[in-house]
């Protein structure tokens, strides 16, 4: 019997270092706007506003807390030695890279946050989650840790939930997240196919791959997870990101595609080879049909399709088709506009566009669907988990009190340096614990 499920969204806090230190190679928009001054207060309540317009529409909508930044366990282990203002004053003086890197906000983003396998795709039929070792960027390489604890006293349940530790921290098994992954079906209760994207293969130098910037996601990490998570060959299809497409700054999968329900909305330049990705999905895909809605060049060249990020869009279920929830940056750029307005008169399965602000996002590399981390979950384990995240006006009214009263309004790269930031970064993530109720998830806790 098919159990009634949800598609609940979690999205990440941005944390109270959001700054622009353009960290990440391959990422247009993080480079372009590097040493800008960022307003961690805006962001935050930008981030904020979001969830609660799509709590509004009766969306499940959970929240994921931000981490703490900067993260001085990882500077001790790299040799810097003496109380917390000594390491900080030494690493900004010497290796002001590093502490950019120490202090990134970019759990926020929690697409990259883990991959998500709902119970009725697996083989223990419970919902399996992976948090990813992001290996690709030393400042994301260190939050699997703290993540697989934050997810863990949310999915607590281990009569529902599973949890494994990130793959080996390697290049050969780099793995970002659900940013990579995707899952159709009919009902969301009923077994689906989780697509895998992944950018080349590790194991073979033949194989095609991006010469301008890094490929980030690998086949032996996708296929590694779906092994974890107990997925058959009937529930998991493994596809090639287009090389061509990364070396246009399409890091990850969700920046040219995203799907939901049996819609897949695409560039035609996301996948290598794109009439196989759709044969698989389509042989796969049980009690409905899949609806392919492709987006040519002449439509949207890529690079207007990477710098408005129209499929970092979310893509969500209503009750009269599928919403694509877009960032305003969609209505800046001329051919995307004209799409949109094209694409709600169509008749296909996308019925409604809807625009948000996440501007202080977007400026780092990351659009709606970057904020969020989708699981999908039935009645009794949308009861099992952790009731105190999911969104409520109560919750979003204290959750932006918290935010007015601990973040600045604006973070330069110099601010990183400060000791008193530190202190202001563990006293609201001490807040934000006990608001959450997740217990003691920092190491500054420990």
């Amino acid at each position: 019997m098919v159990k009634r499920a949800v598609e609940a969204n979690f999205d990440g806090l941005v944390g109270p270092t959001h700054n622009y230190a353009g960290l990440s190679w391959g990422n247009v928009a993080s480079r372009s706007n590097v040493n800008s001054v960022a307003n961690p207060r805006e962001a935050a309540l930008q981030g904020l506003a979001k969830m609660k317009r799509l709590a509004d529409r009766g969306y499940v909508q959970g929240v994921l807390p931000p981490h703490e930044r900067p993260h001085l366990p990882t500077l001790r282990a790299l040799g810097f030695t003496g109380n917390e203002g000594q390491v900080l004053s030494a690493v900004a003086r010497t290796d002001p890279a590093l502490l950019a890197a120490v202090s990134s906000a970019s759990a926020m983003w929690t697409a990259n946050a883990a991959t998500v396998s709902p119970s009725a795709d697996t083989a223990d039929q419970r919902v399996h989650l992976t948090p990813a070792n992001l290996s690709a960027k030393f400042h994301r390489s260190i939050e699997h840790r703290v993540t697989g604890r934050a997810l863990k006293a949310i999915f607590s349940d281990e009569r529902y939930f599973a949890h494994h530790s990130a793959l080996p921290s390697v290049s050969q098994f780099g793995d970002e997240g659900a940013a990579n992954h995707t899952r159709l079906c009919g009902d969301y209760g009923a077994p689906g196919v989780e697509l895998f994207v992944y950018g080349q293969e590790a194991f073979n130098d033949a194989a095609p791959a991006p010469v301008r910037f890094p490929a980030r996601q690998t086949l032996e990490a996708s296929r590694a997870i779906a092994r974890l998570h107990g997925l058959t060959d009937r529930h998991a299809v493994f596809a090639q990101q287009n090389p061509a497409a990364i070396d246009a700054g399409v890091f990850h999968n969700d920046v040219i595609a995203v799907g939901n329900g049996n819609c897949l909305f695409y560039h035609e330049q996301a996948f290598l080879h794109e009439s196989q990705v759709l044969t698989d999905l389509r042989e796969r895909l049980t009690g409905v049909e899949l609806a392919a809605v492709r987006v040519s060049s002449d439509q949207v060249p890529i690079a207007d399709a990477v710098s408005s990020y129209l499929f970092n869009s979310q893509l969500l279920a209503s009750a009269d088709g599928m919403l694509l929830a877009v960032p305003g940056e969609c209505r800046e750029v001329a051919s995307v506009s004209r799409y949109l307005d094209t694409l709600v008169q169509s008749g296909g399965p996308i019925t409604a566009v809807e625009v948000f602000d996440v501007k202080q996002s977007m400026r780092n590399g990351g659009g709606p669907a970057c904020l969020r981390l989708r699981v999908v979950l039935n009645e009794d384990e949308l009861r099992a988990i952790n009731q105190n995240v999911i969104l409520t006006d109560a919750l979003y009214e204290r959750l932006t009190v918290w935010v007015k009263a601990h973040y600045r309004d604006a973070m330069s790269q110099q601010d990183l340096a400060d000791p008193m930031l530190l202190d202001e970064v563990r006293k609201a993530l001490d807040e934000l614990t006990a608001i959450l109720g997740l217990g003691s998830i920092y190491d500054f806790q420990m």
